[in-house]
């Protein structure tokens, strides 16, 4: 059996490559491959995806969030593994090695996991309403282990206008501390500091590749000493980020049309899901739509098929066809235009808009919102007032770090529907020359890491988990 480090690179391309020589190195000694991903080609899709095996079809995670019909909320970046339905990795392998050991280093879904050791950003959410940073670990005892060496999680370099490699090198170093102190038999690791810049900037932007050499430079030393251990390593992405240029109003479109409803409280206003004929949850450049009446289905389609930025609506037929018709997805689901993506955006007047729509606030917003990786452009005082809100937060005072814009048009990057670019599209980089191939979809990843492994488990699953197996339609690509 051989040990395996499998790195998670989020937004890696071959375009990045060229500028990353010591990642580069890796796919020299073994070999590198493009890696057909699922839609949505988001993190919390594609993940379950390279650990069960399956689409979102068959394991549920339809995007990063969706509409719960059962509470009657939008909730994105839940963290409980039950969310993820079917057979991960680490169930097949156990199954012909009981004692096989895993950790997961910031992998989503970590929570409730079946694995050795997690660690997961967790902030600690005070009764006053501060929200410090912090980590949730099991076992518990792991949180003093690596706290103690690298610090507090870095939380607020891991998502937010401060967001830098600050957290990628957190987790890097807790990477190389599990693997060498616990010597776990498979280690997952995420590392998202490529999804900062080229989300800000672009992926063609200088700065895009200054983060590339320097997430290279970072990592490097880590490769260098994986390889010294006879580890085998592997680097996948999720995603490839490509240019954009037009915020969609997804949900403004279906209000304007009576479609959409709010409800208000203290002049803000908030999405009222249960009331609403149609709603969209937005996740980059896909939205689920949720259409309450199916007598509504095809005058909803008919409008978002007009709407500018919109590439192309799923029916039924058409989310079968991409692996993504499960009852967590909309009714409908629309594909933004390649240099297009969708906003959360539901209000009319910015003056309506809830308080936490200038918050870095993942958890309330019922979609995604990249505007939270910048300070407001439009405010000349914001980094100001942000500093006085963090000393009112130091004094243990009430505080509100109101810094993120409302105007979207400054995003430059974002991913979520299938790349139409093969040096924009995801790829996999592993240092076993043994297990070639020019192609790994996403559905396959599964059964690849269990072959390095060295484990046979052909026998022991209901055979999702052999390479070669029919996975084109499933996946939705064509090459």
């Amino acid at each position: 059996m051989t040990r395996l480090v499998v790195l998670d690179v989020v937004g890696l391309t071959p375009k990045l490559l060229h500028h990353m020589p010591g990642v580069a190195a890796v796919g020299a000694a073994g070999f590198v491959a493009g890696l057909d991903t699922v839609l949505p080609a988001v993190t919390c899709s594609a993940q379950s995806t390279f650990l069960t095996g399956t689409p979102p079809s068959e394991h549920g995670v339809v995007g990063n969030g969706w509409y719960f019909r059962e509470l009657g909320d939008v909730l994105l970046w839940r963290q409980h593994n039950a969310l993820v339905r079917g057979d991960k990795i680490w169930d097949d392998a156990r199954r012909v090695h009981p004692e096989y050991t895993v950790a997961n280093v910031c992998w989503w879904y970590a929570m409730g996991a079946d694995v050795d050791w997690t660690v997961t950003p967790r902030p600690v959410y005070y009764a006053d309403g501060r929200k410090e940073p912090d980590c949730y670990t099991s076992p518990p005892s792991l949180h003093d282990e690596l706290t103690t060496r690298f610090g507090p999680f870095p939380l607020f370099n891991y998502w937010g206008p401060t967001a830098n490699i600050t957290s990628t090198r957190w987790i890097t170093e807790a990477t190389k501390y599990i693997v060498d102190t616990h010597r776990p038999d498979l280690t997952l690791a995420y590392l998202p500091h490529l999804d900062y810049d080229l989300q800000r900037y672009g992926p063609d932007a200088p700065q895009a590749v200054a983060a590339a050499r320097e997430l290279d430079e970072l990592l490097t030393p880590l490769l260098i000493h994986l390889r010294r251990q006879n580890i085998t390593v592997v680097l996948l992405s999720e995603y490839g980020i490509t240019p954009v240029s037009r915020p969609v109003d997804i949900n403004r479109a279906l209000r304007r049309a009576g479609l959409l409803d709010v409800y208000t409280q203290d002049g803000m206003e908030y999405l009222d899901p249960w009331t609403s004929r149609a709603f969209a949850v937005s996740d980059h450049q896909i939205a689920h739509v949720y259409v309450r009446s199916t007598s509504d289905i095809s005058a909803v389609a008919s409008l978002l098929g007009e709407l500018p930025g919109v590439a192309e609506v799923l029916d039924e037929s058409g989310k079968a066809k991409h692996g993504l018709d499960h009852e967590r997805a909309g009714e409908l689901v629309a594909v933004a235009d390649l240099d297009a993506w969708f906003t959360y955006y539901y209000w009319l007047d910015d003056r309506k808009a809830p308080d936490f729509a200038q918050l870095v606030d993942i958890h309330r917003k019922p979609g995604y919102d990249p505007a939270e990786l910048f300070f407001d452009p439009a405010d000349p005082m914001v980094k100001l007032r942000a500093g006085l809100a963090l000393a009112r937060k130091k004094l243990g005072l009430r505080y509100r770090m109101a810094v993120v814009p409302l105007d979207p048009s400054c995003v430059r990057g974002s991913h979520g529907r299938l790349p139409d670019n093969a040096q924009d599209a995801p790829i996999l980089l592993c240092s076993d020359a043994t297990a070639a191939r020019d192609h790994v979809p996403a559905t396959e990843v599964k059964a690849l890491l269990l072959q390095l492994a060295g484990l046979d488990v052909s026998g022991c699953s209901d055979g999702r988990t052999g390479l070669g197996a029919a996975t084109g339609a499933a996946v939705g690509i064509d090459r």
